[in-house]
């Protein structure tokens, strides 16, 4: 019997074992989609407690204490202690066996402080002391836990109208980690949202740009987009619940927006109209950039605004509803193609029955770069065992798992880095195990360099950091 999270979890094999310890162990940390606090970087944040840099704004952890019964106040109260809120943690955790939580959560005890406990309810207030204790240390600070995990370049998520004041300090400062703006326009494309046009008001202001038309936005957009690229931006993301292919004209895209901008109501079709001719010409300015773009899509948000606004996947597509959505996005990147303005692009889904879509749509549009258009990690409720190993193996069926980017922690935790460790173990598990069934053959060096390509050098040469 295996003892758990011992220095060989997940490696069930000698070539596992010796690939992630002699190669995935010892490479950087690009962690290219994040949701981290530019300003606790730029001031070196000091954690008041592991409550704080654990359980704060951590959804994942929020759910399943709800789940466990555990009341809302210990979630995201403000008048309940930091202890109270990590008892009611540490109560939960054992109610998490194979939910990846527990797998994390020792992950991050083991990686950052040393400790090898299991959390419950017998260990908490001995671990709660132990890592406060160390969180005193310097090293435990925003700064000192990114250079504890090595970790050589973040892609923060940032909105156009953001003026990267703290990117800039971070640099001036002259921390030596690349800490990179991403834009992220996604309050320009919802434009059936109440507060759409007040927005773009917002936009036009910081942009110096009076908006009175569709084409006004493009160009306030335009301004911020170089802004953006002076400072070291080299991607886009946008978060959608599908694709979009209706058919639109210039006039129509400027009626719509005029609507909207007064108020009015539009239809279900004017809105993915919009939204069609918005992706559109983000893709072309990207395009122009020589940005990367990411999709993430399939995700229906903000289900619970009412008592939590806790944050919730779609339960998937039905087959019918993922036909429809992939001849969207083929059609949406066809035409990109065509008129030579498809740029490096990342599509990531939320529904696992899109995987072997997505890896399929890969091979339509490539070429110009080694994978120019990548199937993005398994994301959300999906970067786990199971998701993980479904999205890497349809890609290796369908794909060049090779030419893979890797992983990304999508978090805003200092402490989600072990999720690239949690990704490299699996990797190297794969890779082993086919090898000891004969899949592979044991070429040391074939082996050795994929793993290495895979969790850091390709998303080194792919994303143009450096």
């Amino acid at each position: 019997m295996k003892q758990f999270n011992d220095e060989n979890f997940l490696l069930d094999t000698d070539v596992a074992q010796d690939l992630f310890h002699n190669h995935a162990a010892k490479m950087p940390i690009i962690d290219y989609h994040c949701h981290l606090i530019p300003e606790m970087v730029a001031s070196d944040h000091k954690f008041k407690s592991i409550t704080e840099l654990w359980l704060g704004g951590d959804h994942y952890k929020w759910r399943a204490m709800r789940t466990n019964g555990v009341d809302e106040k210990y979630c995201t109260g403000k008048d309940t202690s930091d202890w109270e809120k990590f008892e009611k943690w540490a109560e939960t955790v054992p109610y998490t066996f194979r939910n990846p939580l527990y797998h994390w959560t020792h992950l991050e005890l083991k990686t950052a402080f040393g400790i090898t406990k299991q959390l419950s309810p017998k260990t908490a207030r001995e671990i709660f002391d132990e890592c406060n204790e160390k969180l005193k240390q310097p090293e435990f600070s925003a700064r000192g836990l990114m250079r504890h995990y090595n970790v050589e370049c973040v892609c923060t998520t940032d909105d156009p109208v953001d003026d990267l004041r703290f990117h800039k300090q971070t640099r001036e400062d002259g921390f030596e980690i690349k800490m990179i703006p991403a834009w992220r326009p996604d309050k320009a494309m919802n434009i059936e949202k109440p507060e759409f046009s007040a927005y773009v008001n917002q936009l036009g202001e910081v942009a110096g740009v009076t908006i009175t038309t569709f084409k006004d936005m493009i160009d306030a957009l335009q301004k911020r987009h170089d802004f953006f690229t002076e400072n070291g931006c080299k991607l886009s993301d946008h978060g959608i619940e599908e694709f979009y292919d209706e058919e639109y004209t210039d006039l129509q895209i400027e009626e719509i927006f005029a609507r909207a901008m007064g108020g009015k109501e539009l239809t279900v079709y004017e809105t993915r109209q919009y939204k069609n001719a918005f992706l559109t010409r983000m893709a072309e300015m990207d395009a122009e950039a020589d940005w990367t773009q990411q999709f993430h899509y399939g995700a229906i948000r903000d289900n619970n605004t009412a008592m939590y606004n806790q944050l919730g996947p779609d339960t998937g597509f039905d087959s019918i509803g993922e036909f429809t959505t992939a001849k969207a996005m083929s059609k949406f990147l066809n035409k990109l193609n065509m008129d030579g303005k498809l740029t490096r692009t990342i599509l990531y889904t939320l529904n696992p029955c899109a995987n072997e879509v997505i890896a399929t749509m890969l091979g339509n549009f490539q070429g110009g770069c080694p994978g120019k258009i990548q199937f993005g990690s398994g994301w959300w409720f999906n970067d786990q065992l199971d998701g993980m190993t479904r999205q890497m193996n349809a890609l290796s069926v369908l794909g060049l798992l090779s030419r893979f980017v890797g992983m990304l922690t999508d978090s805003r935790s200092f402490l989600s880095y072990p999720r690239h460790e949690y990704f490299r173990r699996l990797l190297c598990n794969i890779l082993g195990n086919d090898v000891e069934k004969g899949l592979l053959p044991n070429d040391h060096e074939i082996l050795s360099r994929m793993v290495e390509d895979i969790s850091y050098n390709n998303a080194r040469n792919y994303f143009k950091f450096y």
